[in-house]
C-alpha cells in the first residue's frame, strides 16, 4: 500500500467512522491483513481482557478514554506495557494521543486532523520513519573559533607556502588537543589556557618561545633524562606539571608561528570554550575552515556531518545490531554472543580523511556496548561490568594526506577518551587516560594503489564493514595521475568518476566473505552512461545493492556550507536479507534495488541508435563547427543586410535551447552549393566563410579538416518540410515537465537541442509527460543537478506501448490544450512559465490532464508515485528488449554495431 492510498483511506475513515470499529478500520487503512484484523476483532489476538482495550503484540495498545485526562492515561499505559507494542493510542474521539515506543515520538492532535498526520503510523505499512541526529552546535562554534584564530595568526604570518600551511595545521591541531585535554581530565582543569594567560606577555611577543618549550615537555616522558635536561635548561618549572602525552602528536618539529596581542587573546578566548562537548570529527571541519576548497578536494578531505554519517552506518550495520539487541533482551547467552560479535567487528574507511566515519562508528558501537552491559546487569544482579572490549585496533583507514592521517589516529583516541568518560559515569570504572597508546591502523597512501588487505587483514570468519566518503572527481576534472589510478584499478582506460575506483576495490575486497560496504557518492555513477560502465562489473561478482539514498542535496556544518548532490549506496554479497530505499524521509522495503537506485531488476539501460518503441527518429540539432563565423545576432544581421540587401537570401532564423526558452532567435548563414558563388560576392559573407575554413583546417580532428571544403555550411544540414518538435538538451531538475515545443520550417534548429523533424502532433504529448520525465531523470546523464537529454539514452530507450488512433487523437487534444494555455500567457517566456514556483495554474492543469492521458496508454489504473512509474517502465523495457532480441532486430543490430567500432 502506498502513501496516497493511506491518506485517502484515513480521510474516508474520519468521515464515516464509528467509535466501536474505529481502531480496526484504522489498521485496515494501513494495509494490515484483513484476516488478522478479523481475528483481533473477535478477540483471538487481543491480549487485553479489559472491555474496550485492544492489545496486539508488537503492534499497538489502544484504549478509548472518556472520564480521565488523556495525557495521564497514556502515561500510565506506557509504564505498564508488556508485549512490545509499537504504538500506544488513546482517544476520546475529540483529541487523539499516540506514542511510538521505538522512536519515542509522540502525537497530540485534534481527532479530525488524523489524515494530516498519516506518516506517524507508517511503520504499520512497512515504511519506517527515517530520523537522524541533529547537528551539535558546539562543533560549529569550535570550528568558527579555530577559523578566527587562523585568520589572526595569518595576519602576522603572511606565508602561503604549502610547508607553512602544513605547519600551521599541525600547530592548530596541537592547540585543539590541549583545549580538549584541559576540559576532559587529561590535563588539570584549565591548565593549558591558565598557564598561557599567566606566563606570557600580553602583546604575544614571547608566546612562540613558550609554546615551543611546552610542546617539548608534552613529548618527553617524566622519568626520561630528556625531561630532566629540559627542567635544568629552563626557568619555567611550571611547565613540568604537564604530563607526557605520547601518540606522536608533539613529536614532529614544526616552527611555531609568531603572535601579537590579538592572536594571543584569540587563543585564550578559544580555550575558555567547553571543549569537552565537541565531537572529535571537529578536526575535519577545522581543515575545511582553514584549507582552500581546491586543495582539500584534490586531497580527498571531505568533511561529512554526523547526521549524514549516520545515514551510512545505520543501514550498513548499526540497525541490524540494535535489532539483534532488542531480540536478545532477557537472554544472557544471546547478549554475550552479541558482545563478542561487536568486539570482533572490523571497520575500514579507505578514504578516511581526518577520521569522521571511523570516529562516529566507534562512538555508536561504544553506546550500544554500554546498553548491552546495562541489560546484562538488569538480568544478572551478580554481574560485574568489565572494561570495554571494543579495540581501536579494529578500526582501519587509508588517507592520502600525511597530516590528515595522523589527525585521524589522534581523533580516534579522543573519541575513545570521551567514551571512557561516559563509561565511567555509567559503571564507575574505566581505563587510564595517559600516556596515549597505539590507536587505529591508519595508513598513509593512495587508496587506489594500496593493497587493502595489507591495511585491513581479512580472515574467513571476519565481519568487516567498509564505509566512507571517497573523493568524487568527474572524468573531466581528473589530473593525469588520477586517470592513471583509474586504469590501474579497472585495467583499462575508462571514462568514469574517480570514486568508482573505491566501489570496484571494495567489491573485490568483500567478494565471498561476511562483509559489506557503503559510500557517500556522487549521484552520477547511477546515471547516464556510467551505469553501463560500472555496475555490470559489480553485479557480476554476485553482489547487490542492499540499501540506498537516491540523489539528494545535503549541507554540512563546515565553513561555506556547500550543498552537494549525493547518493548513499550500500553493497553486499547476494542474500535474502531485506533491502531498503530511503526516499524523502521514508524507509521503503523492496525486493531489489537496481543500478538507477530505484525498484526493479538489475537492468542496464544502454545507448540505442533508434527507438525501442514505435516512435519517430530523434536526432541532434544542427552543429555549426564554425568558430562562431556562420552565426549572427540581430544587430550583425541588420548591419549585413543594410549594406548588402541580397544577403537576406542567404540568411535563416536560428533557434537553440536558450533562444527557445527565452522566446528569442538568432540568424545563421544557410547557403546551398548552387548559390555559393553568388553568396561569396558579398564581402562580409566571403570573410565569414574564409574564417570558418581557417578554423576547420586548424583543428587536430581529421573529420573537421575535411569539412573545410564546405566552409559555407554547418556540419549538419537538417531541416523540416513542415514543423519539428524541439527538446532542450539540458534541463533543470527543478522543472516538473520538459518544455518542448513546435518549430516551423522557417527556422534552423541548433545543436543545443534534440529534434524530431516533421513530427506528428501526439509526440509532443509524450515528450511533455511526467512519466517521460521520470524516465529521463532515472537514466540520463547529469551536468551538476541538470539532466542532459540524449536521444540515444533518454528517447530511444523510452518504453512506450503501441497505441490506437483514438488514443493518438486524445493525446493531440492534450497538446492543443497545453499550447492554448501557453498562448494565454504569451507575455511570459517558457523559462518563466515552466518555473515550478511560477507556473500558471491553467498550464499546470493542462499538463496534469496530459499526464493522465499518456499514462492511460500504459494501463487504466493511475500511477501513484514516481517509484511506481519507474518500476512499471523498467519491467516494460525489459520485456521490449527481450522481444527485440528474440526477433533478432534492434538488439542484434546494436550488438553488431558495437563490435564494428
Amino acid at each position: 500500500m502506498n502513501i496516497a492510498q493511506i491518506e485517502e483511506n484515513l480521510q474516508n475513515l474520519i468521515l464515516n467512522y464509528t467509535q466501536e470499529t474505529f481502531i480496526y478500520e484504522l489498521l485496515l487503512a494501513y494495509g494490515l491483513p484483513k484476516a488478522s484484523i478479523t481475528r483481533l476483532q473477535k478477540g483471538n489476538l487481543n491480549l487485553s481482557k479489559v472491555e474496550g482495550e485492544i492489545s496486539w503484540k508488537k503492534k499497538l495498545f489502544f484504549k478509548p478514554v472518556f472520564n480521565q485526562d488523556l495525557h495521564l492515561a497514556i502515561s500510565e499505559i506506557k509504564n505498564t506495557l508488556k508485549h512490545d507494542q509499537r504504538f500506544v493510542i488513546v482517544t476520546d474521539f475529540e483529541k487523539l494521543l499516540a506514542i511510538d515506543t521505538k522512536t519515542a515520538d509522540s502525537l497530540d492532535i485534534d481527532f479530525t486532523t488524523l489524515p494530516k498526520h498519516f506518516d506517524f503510523f507508517l511503520p504499520w505499512a512497512g515504511m519506517e520513519k527515517a530520523t537522524h541526529q541533529n547537528e551539535n552546535p558546539a562543533d560549529v562554534k569550535a570550528a568558527e573559533k579555530m577559523a578566527k584564530l587562523f585568520d589572526e595568526i595569518k595576519k602576522d604570518n603572511p606565508d602561503n607556502s604549502p610547508e607553512f600551511i602544513h605547519g600551521l595545521n599541525v600547530f592548530l591541531s596541537r592547540l585543539l588537543f590541549c583545549f580538549f585535554a584541559e576540559d576532559t581530565g587529561i590535563f588539570e582543569l584549565g591548565q593549558f589556557t591558565n598557564a598561557l594567560a599567566s606566563h606570557t606577555q600580553a602583546d604575544g611577543s614571547d608566546l612562540t618561545d613558550y609554546l615551543d618549550k611546552l610542546f617539548a615537555v608534552l613529548n618527553t616522558p617524566r622519568s626520561n633524562d630528556a625531561r630532566h635536561a629540559l627542567q635544568c635548561n629552563t626557568k619555567a618549572q611550571y611547565l613540568q606539571n604537564f604530563p607526557y602525552v605520547n601518540g606522536g602528536l608533539f613529536k614532529e618539529q614544526q616552527p611555531t608561528p609568531l603572535f601579537n596581542r590579538r592572536s594571543r587573546q584569540a587563543i585564550i578566548d578559544a580555550g575558555q570554550m567547553d571543549w569537552a562537548a565537541i565531537n572529535p570529527d571537529i578536526f575535519g571541519s577545522m581543515f575545511q575552515a582553514v584549507i582552500s576548497v581546491d586543495q582539500r578536494g584534490s586531497l580527498g578531505q571531505h568533511y561529512t556531518s554526523v547526521p549524514n554519517i549516520m545515514k551510512v552506518i545505520e543501514p550498513l550495520f548499526l540497525n541490524d545490531l540494535y535489532e539483534t539487541f532488542e531480540n536478545a533482551k532477557g537472554n544472557l547467552k544471546k547478549l554475550n554472543d552479541l558482545l563478542k560479535r561487536i568486539w570482533n567487528l572490523k571497520l575500514f574507511d579507505p578514504a578516511c580523511g581526518s577520521g569522521n566515519f571511523l570516529i562516529i562508528a566507534y562512538k555508536e558501537l561504544r553506546k550500544l556496548e554500554m546498553g548491552i552491559f546495562k541489560e546484562i546487569d538488569t538480568s544478572n544482579k551478580t554481574y560485574t561490568t568489565q572494561y570495554s572490549g571494543i579495540s581501536l585496533n579494529h578500526f582501519y583507514g587509508i588517507e592520502l594526506d600525511d597530516f590528515a592521517h595522523e589527525i585521524a589516529i589522534l581523533s580516534l583516541w579522543l573519541a575513545e577518551h570521551q567514551m571512557n568518560q561516559e563509561f565511567f559515569k555509567a559503571f564507575g570504572r574505566t581505563k587510564p587516560a595517559l600516556p596515549l597508546q597505539q590507536t587505529g591502523s591508519i595508513v598513509h597512501g593512495n587508496a587506489t594503489r594500496v593493497d587493502w588487505e595489507m591495511v585491513c587483514p581479512k580472515l574467513p570468519n571476519d565481519e568487516i564493514y567498509i564505509l566512507g566518503n571517497p573523493p568524487y572527481l568527474g572524468f573531466s576534472i581528473q589530473n593525469k595521475e588520477q586517470k592513471e589510478d583509474i586504469i590501474e584499478v579497472f585495467g583499462e582506460k575508462i571514462k568514469l568518476d574517480y570514486i568508482t575506483c573505491w566501489f570496484l576495490k571494495a567489491s573485490n575486497f568483500i567478494s565471498g566473505i561476511n562483509s559489506k560496504y557503503a559510500f557517500v557518492t556522487t549521484n552520477s555513477i547511477s546515471q547516464g552512461e556510467q551505469v553501463a560502465l560500472l555496475w555490470p562489473k559489480i553485479f557480476s561478482k554476485k553482489q547487490e545493492i542492499n540499501f540506498a539514498y537516491p540523489a539528494f542535496k545535503w549541507e554540512n556544518n563546515a565553513k561555506g556550507k556547500a550543498a552537494v548532490t549525493c547518493a548513499i549506496i550500500g553493497i553486499q554479497n547476494i542474500n535474502e536479507q531485506k533491502k531498503y530505499l530511503y526516499i524523502e524521509n521514508r524507509k521503503v522495503e523492496t525486493k531489489n534495488i537496481n543500478a538507477y537506485l530505484t525498484v526493479g531488476n538489475n537492468l542496464i539501460i544502454s545507448r540505442l541508435s533508434k527507438p525501442i518503441s514505435k516512435l519517430p527518429e530523434m536526432i541532434l540539432g544542427n552543429s555549426p563547427f564554425d568558430g562562431g563565423n556562420l552565426i549572427l545576432n540581430n544587430t550583425e544581421k541588420e548591419f549585413l543586410v543594410s549594406k548588402n540587401p541580397a544577403a537576406h537570401n542567404f540568411l535563416k532564423k536560428l533557434i537553440g535551447a536558450a533562444e527557445f526558452m527565452q522566446n528569442d532567435f538568432r540568424w545563421c548563414l544557410w547557403i546551398d552549393n548552387i548559390t555559393l558563388n553568388e553568396a561569396r560576392k558579398i564581402p562580409e559573407i566571403e570573410n565569414r566563410i574564409s574564417e570558418t575554413k581557417k578554423m576547420r583546417l586548424a583543428s587536430t580532428d581529421l573529420g573537421t579538416n575535411k569539412m573545410a571544403s564546405r566552409a559555407h555550411q554547418f556540419r549538419d544540414r537538417n531541416s523540416a518540410k513542415s514543423h519539428s518538435v524541439l527538446v532542450p538538451r539540458v534541463g533543470s531538475s527543478r522543472r516538473k515537465y520538459i518544455p518542448c515545443g513546435f518549430i516551423n520550417n522557417d527556422f534552423i534548429i541548433g545543436d543545443s537541442t534534440q529534434v524530431v523533424y516533421d513530427s506528428e502532433t501526439y509526440i509532443f504529448s509524450i515528450l511533455s509527460s511526467l512519466i517521460h520525465l521520470t524516465w529521463v531523470r532515472a537514466v540520463a546523464g547529469y551536468l551538476k543537478t541538470d539532466y542532459r537529454y540524449s536521444s540515444v539514452l533518454c528517447y530511444n530507450t523510452f518504453p512506450f506501448p503501441k497505441i490506437s488512433q483514438s488514443q493518438k487523437e486524445e493525446l493531440e487534444q492534450c497538446v492543443f490544450r497545453i499550447l492554448e494555455e501557453r498562448e494565454n500567457h504569451s507575455e511570459k517566456t517558457l523559462a518563466q512559465m515552466y518555473d515550478p514556483d511560477k507556473m500558471p495554474e491553467g498550464l499546470r492543469e493542462a499538463h496534469r490532464l496530459n499526464d493522465l492521458a499518456v499514462e492511460r496508454c500504459y494501463r487504466s489504473k493511475p500511477f501513484e508515485s514516481d517509484e511506481e512509474r519507474l518500476e512499471y517502465l523498467f519491467k516494460l523495457y525489459e520485456k521490449m528488449i527481450a522481444e527485440e532480441k528474440e526477433k533478432d532486430t534492434l538488439f542484434a543490430k546494436e550488438k553488431k554495431a558495437r563490435k564494428q567500432k
